[in-house]
């Protein structure tokens, strides 16, 4: 029986949770927003509130007991971060979401005293905040989900292997989240650019003070103004070979199929803070803006508005929940089906419920001192963040090909099983249009 009921002590996160949120993280954005840009950056301003969550346990929620963590479920994950999105979306997807989903590539891909070493610092530390430095200025982010096995396709930043160690080379677009805050970057690079990218790119944690890694100037977006991304440039970086988490050229199976359900649910959950949130500020409003005599609510425009806005709030959390039960159950569709099906659905749902906050709102949903302002920028981020809509969509609609056995990786023209081909010189239905 498929069982809704949050555990006693999933309760018992979804409300230190959404306490801690109330009394740390909302304020905390307010500073940041108000901050001189010029002067401070968000991890100024934040690094100490980090280190309360860390203080109660959040950041080592998912890292096993065996080496300190709490031993926690994806599905505890979300609880907690959806509390987070509703408070501050930026926070509550960047500083927060990465560091506490990012454990996972190590427990997951890491050898034994690869987990016991950097877990464990992990545990101790206040401050670990984690970074990912995968996308690259001049690597179409949509080549991740090309199948073409062309050498020439995917990531440029190439690991040499020269004795005992790594030299990485290459550099990173400015979306790396957290880079700046970071004590270690999680960086995807080429160990052997003849190879398909498929079958050459490996998984390296990157210390920040390694010699050669410098980060440049702060990315500023149209939201997540309380985050903090920027590019990361890796000159002759030398890293001990110790560092590799995985199998060398190993890294598709690491992060696509193990680690993505557990960030994906992680920031699909902050979405899906983030759209009740609006609901929750557009429902208090509409029963206090008089019009015509009575709370705006009363008018059937405004009612409709709120009611869609709960309703998809409702559908959008019961996707983020059925991805990290998957997550937590190790389904194989949860990388290829379920992610991109989460990420885009809360992230669609945050869009429009921003939307209607700003409609229901009317002129003041236009103000800046108004919340619905950063809703709407806060949401349209997710658009493009980890992988746009469009290209989500596509790798989900190839992953289901794949799985039917209408989709082959590799070359162009070889998308179709020879049968599909038959029927399709027969004038039968076709096997299906060549990937994206």
């Amino acid at each position: 029986m498929v069982d809704f009921k949050l555990s006693r002590d999933q309760q018992m996160y979804r409300d230190t949770a959404r306490e801690f949120a109330t009394r740390e993280l909302r304020p905390a954005a307010d500073a940041i927003r108000r901050r001189n840009p010029q002067t401070h950056a968000p991890w100024d301003l934040f690094r100490d509130v980090f280190g309360q969550a860390a203080d109660l346990g959040f950041t080592k929620l998912l890292i096993p007991e065996t080496y300190g963590g709490l031993g926690g479920s994806c599905l505890d994950n979300v609880v907690i971060m959806e509390e987070f999105g509703a408070a501050d979306l930026g926070l509550a997807a960047s500083f927060l979401n990465v560091s506490m989903t990012s454990p996972i590539i190590i427990i997951n891909g890491a050898d034994e005293a690869q987990r016991r070493q950097w877990l464990g610092e992990i545990c101790e530390s206040r401050d670990f905040v984690l970074a990912s430095a995968s996308s690259e200025p001049d690597v179409a982010g949509a080549d991740a989900f090309c199948p073409i096995p062309d050498p020439r396709i995917g990531l440029k930043t190439q690991a040499r292997s020269d004795g005992d160690d790594y030299v990485l080379n290459g550099s990173k677009a400015g979306f790396s989240t957290n880079a700046g805050a970071a004590k270690a970057y999680f960086v995807m690079a080429r160990t052997d650019l003849t190879q398909p990218a498929m079958a050459s790119t490996s998984m390296f944690l990157v210390p920040a003070d390694s010699e050669g890694l410098t980060v440049g100037r702060k990315t500023e977006m149209i939201g997540w103004k309380t985050a903090q991304h920027a590019p990361v440039y890796l000159d002759d970086v030398r890293i001990p070979r110790f560092n590799r988490i995985g199998a060398e050229g190993a890294n598709a199976a690491l992060f696509f199929q193990k680690t993505i359900p557990y960030l994906a649910s992680g920031l699909g959950a902050c979405y899906v803070g983030m759209a009740r949130a609006a609901f929750e500020y557009a429902f208090k409003y509409a029963h206090e803006r008089i019009s015509w005599g009575q709370p705006i609510v009363n008018h059937q425009a405004v009612a409709l508005k709120l009611a869609e806005m709960a309703a998809e709030v409702e559908a959008a959390r019961l996707m983020v929940w059925r991805l990290a039960c998957a997550a937590d159950e190790q389904d194989p569709r949860g990388a290829g089906m379920l992610s991109p099906a989460a990420k885009t659905i809360a992230v669609d749902v945050a869009i429009r419920n921003a939307e209607r906050a700003v409609k229901i709102l009317g002129g003041y949903g236009l103000a800046e001192e108004y919340d619905t302002s950063h809703f709407l920028t806060d949401a349209w981020v997710g658009e493009s963040c980890d992988g746009t809509r469009d290209m989500l969509l596509l790798g989900l609609i190839n992953f289901l090909r794949t799985e039917r056995g209408l989709l082959q990786m590799g070359p162009p023209g070889a998308d179709r099983p020879p049968e599909a081909a038959h029927r399709s010189r027969a004038g039968g239905p076709p096997g299906g249009m060549p990937p994206g």
